[in-house]
């Protein structure tokens, strides 16, 4: 009877299909979960309590969890990274520190250490709470409460001397005598990022003494009598407590001392795994074809061009749309440049693509703003619409690239880059500086729109941002030219789109122009009402629509549905290319 284990006698090796993947945040931003990831465990660690002075009490440890988390691929979700809890003045108690949190899961600041010179201040509660004022009130850990529990109380001591702040791994203890402080309650080892690191320590008690000593895991040492050199603020995300400090010689308060900011550790768990013999193993891992995510598709290698809808433009003098945010990965100018792969990178699989649409302009009432654009997105890289142009009494939207000010001014600009993203995704929109002007230009990928002036004045929208990633050099997202300011003859012409389907402004001979299609152009101002011209010629027009595309290797394969929304194409180096102009799906496979 043959045997399915490769000859060999006894079980089936049992192999792992995939790699986790480990991202330590040390501040607050964003993750991007693989395409096949559906379970990240996640250790969030908030920040520490500060230290309380005057023989007070260590700050206790940041709120300490360790779970599984269910999450979706190919989505990006909100990681906040807690602050640290702030010293204590020289006569009160430390602060809390910051809540961290990972989509579901909050860990709570730890509590202040108590303190004072004067009335006493209870030790806080939090995560871990802070040590008490000499032999006053602990504050409370595992507040609110969880399950497990997500750190220990304070300690507390005696005549002349604090409380230990607790731990996320045991409660600080009792002072052992008088001036003798407590020390912090220890924190807890955890192997997340491959190695044993211990975080969550609370920080040691002040005293006229002896100061306690530092929780073991990021807590600061307490100080002594004449000693505050030798105590320590909480180490930077550990979630650490601070210390806290005595009093000088002559009995005089000091100031207490800072816990640690926390930190966020998500670690993807790849758990498809399944039973392979090892002459299949071998053949794999020789072939080059052992499936382990990201290399498995060298996603390194993937390019991607993502383009947001132009905002529309304002009516009756009205600002330019400003255009589509632009993000790529390359074959465009460096400073725009992002990272060269998709969030976590691409693997097999289908994805969501969305093609922003443009914002609508500006109807020819004499208070009349245009419409926003929409977001275009693609495995957790999302590009945010261009912002509207104002018009008559309403202002520009911010947005991919901020939308023209009106030209009644004084107004400024809609900003750009809105939300932020590094590199910047575009521009502010250009100003309305006068009561009685030209509207400002749109902003555009690469340029701040042209501010609105005299009314002689023509205010071009923002340049956009030139790629070549289906091969011609095409430019994409730029701002739609502002509408004039005076009557005819009077008035100057309207404003000129940016380059990358920016729309041309009205004036007084024509009607603005709209943000031309797939481009993330944004739509032209409307002109002054009181020139003569053309039906609806102080109206704003129409941003342009977004775009999608992404170009990978030549062993990768692109497919999309509909396919009326898709384009599909192999450049002559041998890279797949789909174009996206509507919203569709994206399936990857290898060839």
């Amino acid at each position: 009877m043959a045997r399915s284990n490769g000859g060999l006698i006894g079980k089936s090796n049992k192999a792992s299909f995939g790699k986790d993947k480990v991202t330590s945040f040390t501040s607050s931003g964003n993750l991007c979960t693989s395409a096949n990831t559906r379970v990240v465990n996640t250790l969030v660690i908030a920040g520490g309590g500060g230290g309380g002075s005057n023989e007070g009490g260590g700050g206790g440890a940041g709120g300490y969890r360790e779970l599984e988390v269910p999450v979706c691929g190919s989505t990006q979700y909100s990681v906040t990274v807690g602050a640290a809890g702030a010293a204590a003045s020289n006569t009160g108690a430390g602060g809390n520190g910051a809540n961290s949190v990972f989509s579901t899961v909050t860990s709570t600041g730890g509590g202040g250490g108590g303190g004072g010179s004067g009335p006493p201040v209870d030790g806080k509660a939090g995560g871990s709470g802070g040590g008490a004022f000499r032999a006053n009130v602990v504050g409370a850990g595992n507040t609110p409460p969880t399950n497990p529990s997500q750190g220990n109380n304070g300690g507390s001591a005696g005549a002349r001397a604090g409380g230990g702040g607790g731990g996320a791994g045991a409660a600080a203890g009792v002072g052992p005598g008088a001036n003798t402080a407590s020390a912090g309650g220890a924190g807890v080892a955890s192997s997340i990022t491959g190695s044993s690191v211990t975080r969550a320590g609370g920080g040691g008690g002040g005293a006229f003494g002896t100061g306690g000593a530092a929780g073991s895991g990021g807590g600061g040492a307490g100080t002594g009598t004449n000693s505050v050199s030798g105590g320590a603020a909480g180490t930077a995300n550990t979630g650490g407590g601070g210390g806290a400090t005595g009093a000088d010689g002559s009995g005089n308060s000091v100031v207490g001392l800072a816990g640690g900011s926390g930190v966020v550790v998500a670690k993807e768990l790849n758990k498809a795994s399944g039973v392979w013999n090892l002459r299949s193993q071998f053949a794999a891992i020789k072939s080059g074809t052992w499936p382990d995510g990201e290399a498995f598709l060298n996603a390194e290698n993937t390019d991607y061009l993502v383009v947001a809808g132009g905002g529309g433009g304002g009516g009756n003098q009205g600002g330019g749309g400003g255009a589509g945010g632009y993000r790529a990965s390359g074959f465009g100018p460096s400073p725009l440049r992002g990272d060269r792969f998709l969030g976590p990178g691409f693997t097999t699989g289908t994805y969501t693509v969305v093609v922003g649409a443009g914002g609508v302009g500006s109807s020819s009432s004499p208070n009349c703003g245009g419409t926003s654009g929409t977001v275009s997105s693609v495995n957790c890289i999302s590009s945010a619409g261009g912002g509207a142009g104002g018009g008559g009494s309403i202002d520009p939207n911010a947005g991919g690239s901020g939308g023209g000010a009106q030209g009644r001014g004084p107004k400024a600009g809609g900003a750009g880059n809105t939300p932020p993203v590094d590199p910047s995704q575009g521009s502010a929109g250009g100003a309305g500086p006068q009561p009685d002007c030209a509207g400002g230009g749109g902003g555009g990928a690469t340029a701040v729109g042209t501010a609105g002036g005299p009314r002689s004045t023509t205010a071009n929208g923002g340049a956009g941002a030139p790629n070549t990633i289906l091969g011609p050099d095409t430019s994409y997202a730029g701002g739609g030219g502002g509408g004039q300011g005076g009557s005819a003859p009077q008035g100057g012409g309207g404003g000129a789109g940016g380059a990358g389907g920016g729309g041309q402004g009205g004036d007084a001979d024509a009607t603005s122009v709209v943000g031309t299609a797939n481009t993330g152009g944004g739509g032209g101002g409307g002109a002054n009402p009181a020139a003569s011209g053309p039906s609806g010629f102080n109206a704003g027009k129409n941003g342009g629509s977004g775009v999608v595309i992404i170009r990978v290797p030549s062993a990768i394969v692109l497919a999309g549905s509909p396919g009326c929304a898709t384009t599909l194409s192999t450049h002559p180096g041998g890279d797949k290319i789909a174009k996206f102009t509507a919203s569709a799906t994206l399936t990857v496979s290898l060839a």
